[in-house]
């Protein structure tokens, strides 16, 4: 066999082995065992390093400290076509269940429409209020409680968003700034496309929402001196609980709905007091 032959057929060998190896590895990415829907693991990495998905233990906490927690987190939501929508969480408001007369839930009142409040940890809750718009929760630790995600600042697939906005406005109407995607509960779940259908799912295992840590934060929390704690919003025919400072939401953040400066001021006076 001539030389030149002999080389031919070593590397075709070669290319044909390589190959191999591609395969092999495109299945080690895609195939490995424990691995949540939609979140791709390779083995040769952590999986901190791949995935900063959030799981069961980060919503079972207690109801407050969850709403806190939700703070500088990453809500995403997988579209229909493999793209993301993603978007920062600025506000939350907390509802604590039986005890609170502004809950859905206020006295244990379980019924068809407030199941999901009672479920594990990490159930969505989605609710329409004026009969068009819906609204998103997430349950947290106690019976009926759960979080409700107020506004987040857009951060990926923003001329998705702007479409599924204007869909539900008037025709004409002016065009939203960025920073009005999201802000308010249901202008949130029109922009990230958040249906009714999502109610009881989970966003611990779901393979079309799921909630992030920020990569570029990591694993530390929201700096607690930049969280703002003030009465809800829409809950003033509640008596004490409509003054109870259970909306949280950071400090001078351009996408926070609703900006209540007595509270800020309150805010910087404790923390000046406990220094």
């Amino acid at each position: 066999m001539s030389g030149r032959k002999r080389k031919q057929i070593s590397e075709s060998v070669l290319e044909s082995e390589d190959q191999v190896k591609r395969n092999d590895l495109h299945h080690d990415y895609t195939n490995s065992g424990d691995v949540n829907p939609g979140i791709v693991k390779c083995p040769y990495f952590s999986e901190e390093e791949y995935c900063q998905r959030l799981g069961e233990e980060f919503f079972n906490q207690p109801c407050i400290s969850l709403a806190k927690a939700f703070l500088g987190k990453v809500l995403v939501r997988q579209c229909a076509d493999g793209g993301e929508l993603r978007g920062r969480v600025v506000e939350t408001e907390a509802y604590l269940g039986g005890v609170d007369k502004a809950s859905h839930s206020a006295g244990g009142k379980r019924t068809q429409r407030t199941t999901a409040m009672f479920m594990k940890p990490g159930t969505i809750y989605v609710y329409p209020i004026y009969g068009i718009h819906l609204c998103m929760n997430v349950s947290s630790q106690g019976e009926g409680a759960a979080v409700l995600l107020r506004a987040v600042e857009p951060l990926q697939g923003l001329p998705v968003m702007r479409k599924l906005r204007a869909a539900k406005r008037r025709e004409g109407a002016r065009a939203l700034k960025d920073k009005e995607l999201c802000n308010g509960p249901s202008k949130l779940c029109q922009a990230l496309d958040i249906q009714r259908c999502f109610d009881r799912r989970d966003l611990t295992s779901d393979p079309e929402v799921w909630l992030e840590r920020d990569p570029q934060m990591g694993p530390q929390e929201s700096d607690p001196h930049l969280v703002v704690s003030a009465p809800r919003i829409g809950v003033d025919s509640h008596g004490e609980w409509a003054s109870k400072p259970l909306r949280f939401y950071l400090r001078g953040h351009p996408c926070v709905s609703v900006v209540d400066k007595q509270a800020e001021t309150d805010s910087l006076t404790g923390q000046r007091l406990t220094r």
